[in-house]
């Protein structure tokens, strides 16, 4: 059944992302008529440029990177930000902040979007790069469309596995994660912690700022990035497949209550008292069983699930 709902997926992105490809010049013609284009209306925005790497050392050696362009979202002032992430002001409630929010992320292209990680930089009143105070990452697993967030210290943190990000990794396990400040560079390194395997898994993303006057269009500087991710993290899933490493079911399905271990797991990692107070308070946002989005607040770590759209759902 997993198989036939993933090629709806694949069919229905491919015709969508076909449709309003073929739509895009007549936007540039009709953009070009009403107004010239101007990097100044670009300016809360940054481009980045760079490379996402993986390496897998257990339990077969398997390595791979490919080349990615990120947006980086003044959450204050830019006038077109992604649909479906926080806002500024809901951002620093979450983290307790005061100061500037910026997201980083790969934008829709053409109907589709993938963003394995997002990106939310919260800085103190001054926004300056040694007063960045705390970072919400945004993980979505591919190819449910499932996300998780939760606030972490950019610094260093680590975090019980919340996600089922791939059906080659099961869920023990915590996250090791560090970003710097994003400037003229940019680098996120994330870490798994197996109890098993050990520190097996890593993953990094390295970028550079991009000049605005080289880019006359994000449209085009973005153009098919978010499907070039997906075809990526397929290809070497069936690559890990052809090499035996197993196969997990999603959690979903043999241990429905696989969130609440995770928040357990991560009660367990924050031995700080001050963390605990607040550990068994829950929250369904909706206010309907019917939610698609609960938020866990355990601690300052603020675990937030959405579930998987169609056809996933």
């Amino acid at each position: 059944m997993e198989v036939f709902y993933l090629l709806c997926s694949i069919l229905s992105t491919f015709f969508t992302s076909l449709t309003l490809s073929l739509l895009l010049p007549f936007r540039f013609l009709l953009m070009r008529h009403r107004l010239p284009l101007s990097t100044s209306q670009f300016e809360p925005v940054s481009l980045y440029q760079g490379t996402v790497w993986h390496d897998r050392r257990r339990p077969v050696r398997h390595s791979f990177r490919y080349s990615v362009r990120y947006a980086l979202f003044d959450l204050d002032h830019a006038p077109n930000t992604p649909p479906d992430h926080l806002s500024a002001d809901e951002a620093r409630r979450i983290t307790k902040t005061d100061g500037p929010v910026f997201l980083l992320t790969i934008p829709p292209s053409v109907g589709y979007e993938q963003n394995p990680l997002s990106l939310y930089y919260c800085y103190d009143s001054e926004g300056t790069d040694k007063l960045l105070k705390k970072c919400i990452a945004e993980v979505t697993n591919t190819p449910w469309g499932e996300r998780v967030s939760f606030v972490f210290d950019p610094n260093s943190d680590l975090v019980a596995k919340p996600l089922h990000v791939s059906p080659f990794m099961d869920m023990l396990g915590s996250w090791s994660l560090r970003a710097n400040a994003p400037g003229q560079n940019l680098l996120v390194t994330i870490s798994v912690q197996h109890p098993e395997l050990g520190d097996y898994f890593l993953a990094t993303l390295k970028a550079k700022r991009v000049s605005l006057e080289s880019v006359h269009d994000h449209t085009l500087y973005f153009w098919l990035m978010p499907h070039k991710v997906a075809l990526w993290i397929y290809w070497h899933a069936l690559k890990l497949w052809w090499k035996n490493v197993s196969f997990i079911q999603h959690p979903r399905y043999t241990n429905p209550s696989y969130r609440e271990e995770a928040l357990n797991r991560d009660r367990k990692l924050q031995c700080c008292p001050g963390l605990r107070q607040n550990k068994d308070e829950h929250m369904q946002v909706g206010g309907s069983d019917s939610a698609t989005e609960a938020e866990r607040y355990h601690g300052e770590r603020f675990f937030v699930w959405k579930d998987a759209k169609w056809p996933w759902c």
